[in-house]
């Protein structure tokens, strides 16, 4: 038996939530499905379609259904991607995207189902921890110009280069 965690992130999609998880556990290679719940006869959706997956992404667990036309994702819930290097930064930001999601301002993109992603290197998190408070503020006066996060120009502004 599986232990349902206390809190869990619940992705309502209008449709294709099986496309949209295939294509975070292509994408990050670091996930699997743990459960598929078919639509019934006599509910909502076409019966022995896909209703929710419940699946893992570096260990958290998700919920991903398909609710149809009724509630849409939309920025107000993002997920971060803690990202090690420039490389790691640009190949999400060139794959979470694909086949009809879009580039954002300040590292965030979407994905083609709608979800929002913050495309952002770890190293931001202890930027913002600084005690300087001139630095912390290069570090968002820099963000704030930046689509996609350029890793070193963002140092420049923290190490007032």
């Amino acid at each position: 038996m599986q232990i349902q965690p206390k809190l869990t992130p619940f992705l309502w999609y209008q449709r294709g939530a099986e496309d949209a998880v295939a294509h975070y556990l292509r994408v990050f290679g670091a996930g699997r499905i743990t459960h598929t719940q078919r639509w019934g006869d006599n509910s909502p959706g076409a019966a022995g379609t896909v209703m929710l997956l419940n699946f893992e992404l570096f260990g958290l667990q998700m919920t991903a259904f398909n609710g149809g036309p009724h509630f849409q994702l939309d920025e107000a819930f993002s997920l971060t991607v803690a990202c090690s290097d420039q490389a790691e930064i640009d190949r999400l930001w060139e794959q979470l995207p694909a086949n009809g999601g879009k580039p954002s301002e300040c590292g965030w993109v979407k994905d083609a189902w709608g979800l929002s992603w913050q495309i952002i290197p770890a190293a931001w998190f202890d930027m913002l921890r600084d005690p300087d408070p001139a630095r912390v503020q290069r570090v968002f006066q820099a963000i704030w110009r930046m689509q996609k996060i350029d890793l070193a120009a963002l140092q420049r502004a923290y190490d007032g280069a």
